[in-house]
């Protein structure tokens, strides 16, 4: 049994898993690694091409070991599991890291965009049931915990079920010609990177909500924002405001989930949740807005900043401490994963490869 430090600085036993880390970028310095510390994970080794930068990182974040060749970590640590943040250049590296670290029986956590496409994930989901190691993903915008309140809310039974849905977030929408490039050559085309990158968030929490939808419809405008449309079968029509040139400064990001009761939750910018329920309004009543009582005002969700807390620091607000946490539960057999799976991962690349086929027309899942 390992110690640990406990939320409330307590020394505590508790099982942990020994880990190795490829990449030591600045995301992975400012987000993953601070985040591991709280984790039920013992990080061992760490791995960079720039060994001098590996030997650094160890030494800060307790890694006994450092390393220029992921393959040589693999073959020389005791690992059960391996967290991979690297860059990318014209695709993504993930792949490949990942599947070396299944066929070197260790399970694999990798950050977002997972692959350039959905064959490559469904080599790894191949390997990864024959091998029976776990592949996790880095869906955070699941694993906020203000999302993760709105969709306890859509459980309640007073609430009744989402009826329509709609996502903002700020995203150029690259061309056909664009996409095209991308998917047809070897040529670095960064709008559709950067595109494959980042729809990873909204369409993440969307099939967090409701799974995978039916058809999907988009329009861009000339300047690159986008607005799409999904269907679901039996589900909610979800909108999806790609809202590119939207200033950085407001609220970037805002979700709304409307039920079939006359009731309504709102996320501003991934912090913020409002619970709408009030009473129906109707012609000739009093002129008084209080109306109702207590238990059909709005309630409303939001961290305190002013004290001292995890929870309104960025490692949870922002999902980074859950999904690690996650993985590292899964990969010690306490349950297995509901979110941030491979799965999960392969739906969202399916999305990215339907927006390819271009705008203006009817695209079936």
């Amino acid at each position: 049994m390992d110690k640990k430090i406990s939320f409330t600085g307590k020394l505590i036993d508790t099982p942990k898993i020994r880990a190795g880390f490829i990449g030591c970028g600045s995301h992975a310095f400012r987000n993953i690694y601070p985040a591991l510390q709280f984790c039920d994970v013992d990080l061992v080794a760490v791995c960079d091409l720039d060994l001098p930068k590996a030997q650094a990182f160890a030494k800060q974040f307790g890694a006994g070991s450092a390393y220029a060749d992921y393959h040589e970590m693999l073959e020389r640590e005791t690992l059960d599991a391996v967290f991979v943040v690297v860059g990318y250049q014209k695709r993504p590296a993930y792949p490949a890291i990942a599947l070396a670290c299944l066929q070197a029986g260790v399970n694999v956590w990798i950050e977002k965009p997972p692959a350039a496409s959905c064959a490559e994930l469904e080599t790894l989901r191949r390997v990864s049931a024959e091998t029976g190691k776990l592949v996790g993903v880095g869906l955070k915008k699941m694993f906020f915990p203000a999302n993760e309140k709105a969709m306890e809310l859509t459980r309640r039974a007073d609430f009744g079920r989402v009826s329509l849905a709609s996502i903002q977030y700020p995203q150029y929408v690259p061309t056909k010609e664009e996409f095209d490039t991308y998917l047809h050559t070897e040529a670095d085309v960064p709008p559709v990177m950067w595109f494959l990158d980042h729809l990873c968030h909204p369409a993440s929490l969307m099939v967090a909500l409701f799974g995978m939808p039916q058809t999907l419809y988009y329009e861009r405008s000339a300047e690159g924002a986008g607005s799409a449309l999904f269907t679901y079968a039996d589900g909610p029509v979800v909108s999806l405001q790609l809202t590119h040139g939207a200033s950085s400064n407001g609220g970037m990001e805002r979700t709304l989930l409307v039920s079939d009761r006359g009731r309504h939750i709102v996320v501003d910018n991934n912090v913020r949740v409002s619970y709408h329920r009030g009473p129906s309004l109707s012609y000739g009543d009093e002129p008084d807005f209080f109306r109702g009582g207590t238990e059909e005002a709005t309630a409303v969700w939001e961290p305190e900043f002013s004290l001292g807390q995890l929870y309104n620091k960025g490692l949870f607000l922002l999902g980074y401490y859950n999904e690690l946490q996650e993985f590292a539960s899964a990969v010690l057999g306490r349950r297995p994963m509901k979110k941030g799976t491979l799965e999960q991962a392969l739906q969202v690349t399916r999305i990215f490869e339907k927006f390819a086929q271009g705008s203006g027309q009817r695209l079936t899942f």
